[in-house]
């Protein structure tokens, strides 16, 4: 194990960063994994105008996921979310950014 996946290992694990959810893929079973919230907030420009928009970003680690897809459920704490977009694989691929919008 190389020591970036060691330390984002670490990052997941922690109780101050990280978080259990449920992980269901379209039409499949409910599987237990850990996110990492990335960004609460994003402002795009559009024109002149910068609009500020709420946003739900996660990481999910690569061991746990495979290949997460639009549609796919993650629910953390209660609330329910389906990915949006196409996930993205950091360059070490040990972790998918993933775009969600309330269910």
């Amino acid at each position: 194990m190389s020591a970036f996946a060691a330390a984002v290992g670490a990052l997941f694990a922690d109780p101050n960063i990280g978080r259990d959810a449920v992980y269901v893929a379209d039409g499949g079973a409910p599987v237990l994994v850990r996110v990492v919230a990335r960004r609460a907030d994003a402002i795009s420009d559009f024109g002149d105008a910068r609009l500020w928009s709420e946003t739900t970003r996660i990481d999910l680690r690569v061991s746990e996921v495979a290949e997460p897809r639009p549609g796919d459920l993650i629910e953390i704490e209660g609330d329910a979310f389906l990915i949006q977009g196409e996930p993205v694989r950091d360059r070490e691929r040990l972790v998918w950014t993933v775009d969600l919008r309330p269910t």
